[in-house]
């Protein structure tokens, strides 16, 4: 069975389930890592679910704190070690040097509100990291399940960031070019069922996502799965 892969730590199953996606986990920390953030930099990171990011990010010599409002995970990060935020509320204006957040937008009914708490969280300069699904012809009945409003595309990620007083460093970026072309089988396949698939999702971890790279070389202005943008306050 073809997968949409997704990332979401919403439910027990897919919360198991997804942390068999090592290459894909591994890319999404390396985009954090590469925007030279300084040692001394202070980080968050939204909706931190268990921390799979956070341990990665932290292993490369960062302090990363995290904001997850879920008890059971955050009680999971905070046995880690991690200092926890329950809500944005709780964390002080012009803090930190730089946000992330992996697919936690999508989940957010007023989309605009919520970025505009984040960048005031940022220190002047910080930058933000923003990464989401694309395209809402992709919408599915796995997003259905995880509780999307929506899917962007390259011009809502932009009109967005400028929205709330963010400039965008470069332009969106698509990711996962062979992903869009599975997600957008896994939509009419799985019309009914949300959850993901261990075995497939494995094999197209170690498989197709490497490959799915190398198209994004190419095909990152015009299609991929998910799209990501990185903004200055």
């Amino acid at each position: 069975m073809i997968i949409d892969m997704e990332y979401q730590y919403t439910g027990a199953g897919n919360l198991e389930v997804m942390q068999e996606a090592v290459n894909y986990n591994r890319y999404l920390a390396s985009l954090v890592l590469k925007q030279k953030i300084e040692k001394s930099d202070a980080l968050l990171d939204i909706g931190a679910g268990i921390g799979v990011f956070a341990e990665m990010i932290q292993q490369a010599g960062y302090v990363v704190k995290c904001l997850e409002p879920d008890m059971s995970q955050a009680k999971i990060l905070m046995e880690k070690g991690y200092d926890v935020y329950a809500s944005i509320n709780e964390v002080a204006g012009n803090t930190f040097d730089f946000l992330y957040a992996y697919n936690v937008l999508e989940h957010i009914d007023d989309d605009k509100g919520a970025l505009l708490q984040w960048v005031q969280k940022l220190k002047p300069g910080g930058r933000m990291l923003i990464y989401v699904p694309a395209f809402n012809s992709l919408y599915s009945s796995m997003d259905k399940l995880v509780g999307h409003f929506r899917r962007y595309k390259r011009k809502d990620l932009t009109t967005l960031c400028r929205a709330v007083g963010l400039t965008p460093i470069y332009k969106p970026r698509y990711v996962d070019s062979i992903g869009f072309f599975a997600s957008l089988i896994f939509k009419y396949v799985c019309k009914n069922n949300g959850n993901l698939n261990k075995k497939s999702l494995i094999l197209y971890d170690r498989i197709l996502f490497p490959l799915s790279r190398i198209g994004d070389l190419f095909f990152y202005k015009l299609f991929g799965k998910n799209i990501f943008i990185v903004a200055q306050k």
